[in-house]
């Protein structure tokens, strides 16, 4: 049987879930429908979820469908909760994107379908909710294709939208306007179609379009638009063809080389650590050694797979092998994290396709006595969501996060509270800003001269890089002028250092190269004991690399740069007025404005630390009519007073305070450290 790995996405509240179970219940998966509303849905099986109404962790279930079996993941919709989506985007082979028929296209929906479009996944769009009240399917129509996508086409009609009877039609080879746009579209991508179409538009059957149709999608060129209503069924019966029709299944060869993405981690009832692997090629076994790294880890660990189940017809029964397009949960990888590559690695199983989270937090508990409970706990969820970037300050005995809203932080206290019995509170987030260096700058220091203490010769060059790059390490010396050990003890130092700059803000988009490199090889005495005040060690190289590498930014300089989002605002064009003043405050930067009557539209960008202002204001300037949308931009350097963020480490910028902390004992004692 055939699988197909299949995404369903959506802004919040489109009813992404509530097609999920009415799938369910059509595939014969479930005997009634789940409801969001009642908190009984199969996918949103966490508390929390059930609570508050909204999907906070991906889910797979599974179901048969005309002879496929089909690995349905349901997403989060909300956007503090977009590293879900990121991780389940690497696993899919097609995807279901939902937009509302009455609130149509949202700010969500566009991030969603710009990324599914950039990594060219196969992708359905269904209008949902066409039974609602004020349901418009043909202005949701006009801007999916103002707003999404041009190369989109409608495959029914509604009627009675807007009403509890709505019915949704699907169009067939004898609607001329459905066949005719779909000539159109379709010859924009083959030659062959199109010149059959200059000579006789009436010779092509309708087979022929329906079977170019289904190609071009697979080929994330065309998307089909499908019309319903999760609530009723209707427009189901079309969709539901569509998936096995127009989308592709999963390759792969069960006997190939073993590769696979670990795109989530949860915890079973014992505290067991469980990973959901979705399988490119060969095949994973029970009681077989299997290897697994993370992005950039120089090494794969191994463990012994103990236990697979595989999602097979809305269950997950044990399984001795999980193999090639399938998904599986695996027991005994002790060490997994989400993100994670079983066997080979995939060419881009480390690429992002989101902005990273733009905001932190420091996260204190209410009771002294529950910080080391807190640290395990965080260290758990760090585990399901590396994101969340977990940020130690040992000197101030506290622990920051990196997230991407508010809700997200209500979540992970809502979770911390229920799940490990730990009460926390937040102190005020801020923008997560970062460095680049300003120019080139290169420093080094000699093995037992003056001022270095340690057994060890280090030379660093920091330069440029271009924007979007992260930081890269290169060698200019010869790899065999010293022992790696070594050589990897001043790369990892490297790639540790940079976490934070002058600033104490990550440092971005810049090359280190090592310039100078030496030691002393290991001494001994004569009776054979090995003398470590003559030899020595990788401790040496991660003592002194942060020194060099921080003189060489100073010289260098750095730049800090805040995270800024893309914002879109709709408001009536009369209330321009008292918005304009409170933009130039925020220090907000319009792009472009045009006026449509009544309605004004504003285009430009704005600091991540100032929309929360800007969301709080502007319903009060705008009679509750404006509408803002937002997405990540990049960053911008900072205008006016640079933000310092406290460090946690030793603090190399100080040389002296520093030397206190790590200086070499040679006497006999151990190292510091």
């Amino acid at each position: 049987m055939h699988t197909l790995n299949l995404g369903v996405l959506a802004h919040v509240d489109a009813g992404k879930t509530s097609l999920t179970e009415r799938l369910l219940y059509a595939a014969g998966v479930t005997d009634e429908l789940g409801s969001v509303d009642d908190g009984s849905t199969r996918t949103d099986s966490l508390a929390l979820e059930r609570r508050r109404g909204i999907t906070i962790k991906s889910a797979v279930v599974a179901f048969a469908l005309d002879g496929v079996t089909v690995n349905l993941i349901d997403t989060p919709g909300h956007p503090d909760f977009i590293a879900e989506v990121e991780r389940v985007l690497s696993v899919l082979d097609g995807a279901v994107l939902v937009v509302s028929a009455v609130e149509g296209v949202q700010a969500q929906t566009r991030v969603l379908m710009r990324t599914l479009q950039r990594l060219r996944i196969p992708t359905l769009i269904f209008v949902n909710k066409v039974d609602r009240r004020g349901a418009d399917g043909a202005r949701v129509l006009r801007q999916i294709a103002d707003r999404l996508t041009p190369a989109a086409v409608a495959m029914a009609a509604v009627h009675g939208a807007g009403t509890r009877e709505a019915q949704v039609r699907a169009y067939g080879g004898t609607d001329p306007a459905f066949t005719d746009r779909l000539a159109d579209l379709l010859t924009e991508h083959d030659d062959a179609l199109l010149a059959a179409y200059v000579d006789d538009s009436s010779a092509l059957p309708y087979e022929r379009l329906r079977g170019q149709l289904a190609e071009q999608t697979k080929r994330g060129l065309v998307y089909p638009v499908f019309f319903g209503s999760a609530a009723t069924g209707a427009g189901l019966e079309a969709l539901m063809a569509g998936l096995t029709e127009l989308l592709p299944t999963a390759g792969g060869a069960a006997d190939g080389p073993v590769s696979g993405t670990v795109f989530k981690v949860e915890r079973g009832p014992a505290g067991e650590k469980i990973a959901y692997v979705r399988m490119f090629s060969g095949t994973v076994r029970t009681r077989e050694p299997l290897p697994f790294h993370g992005p950039g880890a120089p090494r794969p660990d191994a463990a012994k797979v103990t236990a697979i189940s595989v999602f097979e017809q809305g269950g997950a029964p044990r399984r001795d092998a999980v193999g090639a397009g399938r998904i599986g949960q695996l027991w005994g990888l002790g060490g997994i994290r989400t993100g994670d590559t079983v066997g080979t690695a995939e060419a881009d199983a480390d690429r992002h396709h989101f902005a990273p989270p733009t905001l932190e937090t420091v996260v204190v508990p209410r009771r002294p006595a529950d910080k080391r409970a807190l640290h395990l706990a965080l260290t758990q969820l760090a585990e399901q969501d590396p994101l969340i970037n977990l940020r130690q300050d040992g000197l101030r005995g506290q622990t920051s996060l990196s997230l991407y809203g508010e809700v997200q932080k209500e979540v992970i206290q809502a979770t911390l509270a229920e799940e490990f019995a730990v009460e926390v509170d937040f102190r005020e987030t801020t923008a997560l800003c970062i460095e680049r260096p300003a120019g080139s700058g290169a420093a080094f220091e000699i093995i037992a001269q003056d001022p270095n203490p340690f057994l060890a010769t280090v030379g660093l060059r920091v330069d440029p890089a271009p924007v979007g790059t992260g930081s890269d390490f290169r060698l200019e010396v010869e790899l065999g002028s010293m022992p790696y050990s070594f050589m990897r003890a001043v790369e990892d130092t490297v790639h540790e250092t940079l976490r934070q700059g002058l600033y104490g803000w990550q440092v971005e988009d810049c090359t280190v190269a090592l310039t100078h490199s030496g030691y002393w090889p290991r001494q001994s005495h004569s009776h054979g004991v090995f003398d470590k005040s003559m030899s020595s060690t990788s401790g040496d190289f991660r003592h002194l690399t942060p020194l060099v590498l921080m003189d060489a930014l100073r010289r260098a300089g750095t730049r800090v740069y805040e995270p800024v989002l893309r914002f879109r605002l709709e408001a009536p064009a009369d209330t321009l007025g008292p918005l304009s003043p409170l933009l130039a405050r925020l220090h907000a930067v319009p792009r472009t404005q045009e006026v449509r009557g009544a309605e004004c539209l504003l285009e430009g960008e704005i600091p991540v630390a100032r929309v929360h202002e800007l969301e709080r204001r502007l319903p009060g300037l705008t009679r509750g009519e404006g509408v803002l949308e937002c997405a990540f931009d990049g960053y911008r350097p900072v205008r006016g007073e640079v933000p310092v963020r406290s460090r946690t480490d030793h603090d190399p910028l100080h040389r002296k305070e520093y030397l206190l902390r790590v200086v070499r004992r040679v006497a006999g004692g151990p190292e510091g450290g």
